[in-house]
């Protein structure tokens, strides 16, 4: 009768004259390359995560600076003077767009720290349609919060941009300013002689008889050419009486006044289409008595900015010339 230690097999032994695959000896070494190779693990582990939330927290502050970027100034309780920039050319979608400038004043009015508004103007004028939307605007502002307006002018403040300045209290200039250019014109371009010279031939089908005027590529005819003179002279008219309003009894005309000249701002100043020489500090400093300056301007955040430069706007430029309607300025 069998044992069950009889039933169990044989030990396992090691063969003869096969060495251990690791040496005593190694053990420790190889421990502490084990712990080493872990502890290079964790901290790659831990870069990785520390630069994911890195560039999440970047990305993220971006996204942030880009949306506050067009938001408009929050109210101030303290004194201040109010800013509202015109700059660049009056039309639509540009920084001087009747949108943005009366978001802007909106705002400015608004706040009960705003002591004054001041319209730093630098500016060649742009659409008169635009610029009177901005001066109405101004002038109902005025009455309802009862506040001074007064501008600035740096470099230029010519055609639409003064429609814009007659609004104001009192116009600053600096010395060497550009001010006036209050007329209106509409360019464009003709192609009959070189399209004769060429031998193109221009197909123009209309239903209507002054569908097709001012075509570039049409001669001009006398009678559509008196009806635009017509509607310019009405617009000039037009941007004179709001001239005449603004700057009242101080406007010194002369011939030339409404001629479409423009003079530096010692110039202006003599003829009345200027009050003082000064600049933004000076006004806020010394006209408003509130020299803490708070800019309540909208600006174009980046990713708006790339989306007009690349977007469907791409050539229009190109096709404007060539197939638009002058633009007024």
């Amino acid at each position: 009768m069998s044992t069950p230690s009889d039933d169990l097999p044989p030990p396992m032994q090691e063969p003869v004259g096969v060495p251990p695959l690791v040496a005593p000896a190694q053990e420790p070494l190889l421990a502490e390359l084990a712990r080493e190779f872990l502890r290079e693990r964790r901290a790659e582990r831990r870069w990785r995560v520390f630069f994911r939330v890195f560039w999440l927290l970047l990305a993220g502050s971006l996204v942030y600076g880009l949306w506050m970027q067009g938001r408009h100034v929050a109210p101030s309780t303290t004194p201040h003077t109010a800013l509202v920039e015109v700059r660049g050319e009056i039309a639509v979608d540009t920084e001087a767009s009747a949108e943005l400038l009366l978001a802007a004043l909106k705002d400015a009015f608004k706040d009960d720290g705003a002591q004054a508004v001041v319209l730093r103007i630098n500016s060649p004028g742009g659409s008169p349609v635009q610029a009177g939307i901005v001066y109405d605007e101004i002038k109902r502002l005025k009455k309802q919060y009862d506040k001074p307006v007064y501008a600035v002018v740096e470099e230029m403040c010519a055609s639409g941009a003064y429609y814009i300045a007659a609004a104001a209290d009192e116009i600053y200039v600096d010395k060497a300013s550009v001010v006036g250019s209050i007329g209106v014109l509409m360019d464009g371009f003709g192609f009959t002689g070189l399209m004769d010279k060429l031998g193109v031939e221009r197909r123009l089908l209309t239903a209507g008889e002054n569908k097709g005027m001012l075509d570039p590529f049409s001669p001009l005819v006398p009678k559509q050419r008196a009806y635009a003179q017509a509607m310019l002279d009405q617009i000039h008219q037009q941007f004179i009486a709001v001239v005449r309003e603004g700057r009242g009894k101080r406007l010194k005309e002369t011939p030339e006044t409404f001629s479409g000249l423009f003079w530096n701002g010692e110039q202006a100043v003599t003829m009345g289409l200027a009050d003082h020489f000064g600049n933004l500090d000076y006004v806020a400093r010394e006209v408003v008595k509130a020299e803490d300056v708070i800019d309540y301007t909208p600006k174009d955040n980046v990713a708006e900015r790339l989306a007009k430069r690349f977007g469907a706007a791409i050539g229009a430029g190109a096709v404007k010339a060539l197939r638009e309607v002058p633009a007024l300025r």
